[in-house]
């Protein structure tokens, strides 16, 4: 019973802190500036990031983790001398360079619901355990991207496992939430992994030789194609124009971003740099832009190597209702996800523990529910 007591208390902690409540309504765009009719300004609105990042439809929101984890013990996780003063289960305050988010002796989110939507994690450095309600495991990292969708119901676990235990494990990932449409919401849950050597990168050298490197996680970019995402994904429809693009510059290097179709939807995350000039104007670090995605989009880094992060898509444009792991189009679709999960679990959790990670030594792999192995060393 203890268990399943902490099982308890993590959901209602997950509930309200990973979202943070009921949103409501349909998804627009912000409308652009009216200065110039003839020619509409091409940045349309400008915030600083928090820990959690306003998106645009159809994602529902990104999350930067960015952790500098300790050397591990023989647990894969922190030395308990470092845990004292922290609110384990639901610890998000960053203490000593890191957080244990809902994990209590390795960091990270033990099992726990999704319906309705999917998660891209992508993360750029340090491991992550997945294990899932359907039997479905693995360890990913240091590139890899994660594109899941939760579809009619699953639970999973994303650990971090401290797996150097003679050298520091510093923590970096992204995890984007995408809405799916009310016609897919209740598809089959499925997996797939973009692994970093799978995804392709862009190297353009601007008239001054500086050098702009892309990721293209998602869509198209120049001659490049992002792997394919999973079948029922809002992004697997080229029609929707869904691009996610991690892009690193050098100090002064310049690239512009290709126009989209009118109605898209993009956003440019300004994440690492010090000044980042955006159409000519000056974007201060760790600040966001919704961007006119029909004209060209132009970024300049400013003196130091900058990071930026994009995504575009065209909007679902349906309603949201987004309470805690739950995404979606009704109240009453809501209350039916609880009841539904409450009595079936959404498959059961099939490992001995709800924080389960891998074995130290293993590599990066992913066994599917199917059990087809991709083992990656």
């Amino acid at each position: 019973m203890p268990e399943e007591n902490k099982r308890r208390k993590f959901i209602k902690n997950a509930l309200l802190t990973v979202v943070g409540g009921t949103i409501l309504g349909k998804s627009a765009s912000v409308l652009a500036s009216e200065e110039d009719e003839e020619k509409p300004n091409p940045i349309l609105k400008v915030k600083p990031l928090g820990f959690q990042w306003d998106t645009q439809d159809p994602f529902l929101f990104c999350v930067h983790h960015e952790d500098a984890y300790p050397e591990g013990n023989a647990q894969l996780g922190p030395d308990k001398s470092l845990l004292s003063g922290r609110n384990m289960g639901n610890d998000f305050h960053m203490k000593d360079g890191f957080r244990m988010y809902h994990g209590e002796t390795v960091p990270g989110f033990p099992g726990h619901p999704h319906r309705g939507f999917e998660t891209v994690t992508v993360v750029r450095k340090g491991m992550v355990d997945h294990s899932d309600s359907m039997g479905a495991s693995g360890r990913y990292g240091d590139g890899d991207v994660q594109w899941m969708t939760s579809g009619k119901g699953v639970q999973h676990a994303e650990m971090f496992p401290l797996i150097k235990q003679e050298e520091k494990n510093p923590m970096e990932l992204f995890q984007i939430w995408l809405n799916l449409p009310k016609a897919d919401k209740m598809v089959e849950p499925h997996f797939k992994m973009l692994w970093d050597e799978q995804i392709p990168k862009i190297s353009h050298k601007d008239t001054n030789g500086n050098i702009s490197k892309i990721e293209v996680i998602a869509g198209k970019l120049e001659d490049q194609n992002a792997p394919t995402p999973p079948p029922d994904s809002w992004a697997a429809k080229r029609i929707n124009e869904v691009a996610i693009w991690n892009i690193h510059m050098d100090a002064s290097a310049k690239y512009t971003l290709p126009k989209a179709s009118p109605g898209v939807n993009r956003s440019i995350y300004f994440y690492s740099g010090d000044i980042l000039k955006l159409n000519g104007n000056t974007l201060k670090h760790y600040h966001s832009a919704n961007v006119l995605a029909s004209e060209e989009n132009t970024i300049t880094a400013g003196t130091t190597p900058c990071k930026i992060l994009v995504l575009q898509g065209k909007p679902i444009a349906e309603p949201v209702v987004q309470h805690g792991p739950f995404v979606m189009n009704t109240i009453e679709e809501i209350r039916e996800t609880y009841t539904e999960f409450q009595r079936t679990r959404f498959g059961g959790w099939p490992w001995p523990t709800y924080d389960n990670v891998h074995d130290a030594s293993k590599g990066r792999f992913a066994k599917h529910a199917d059990g087809r192995l991709e083992d990656m060393g």
